[in-house]
């Protein structure tokens, strides 16, 4: 099973990266917090500072995945193409 499905590229997922260095990520509804952070470290090699998750009335749900400090999310948003 892939934890990761896809980006969140929305205005506010955007202006997160900037503030917050979080990154917005649409993952699999039956993931858990410690598959995220495994996959997501594995794949863009960086360090998870904490994990937020919220689900949708839709059943779908989202990661927003702070990064520690010594690594920049605007770099893994360049690696995604959102910036």
């Amino acid at each position: 099973m892939r934890a990761l499905i896809h980006p969140l590229a929305t205005e506010k997922s955007l202006s997160m990266i900037d503030r917050g260095n979080i990154i917005a990520y649409v993952v699999d509804y039956r993931s858990s917090k410690s598959d995220i952070k495994k996959e997501f470290e594995e794949t863009f090699g960086v360090k998870i500072k904490k994990i937020n998750t919220s689900m949708s009335i839709r059943n779908i749900k989202k990661a927003y995945i702070t990064l520690k400090p010594e690594f920049k999310a605007t770099d893994v948003a360049r690696k995604l193409k959102l910036v």
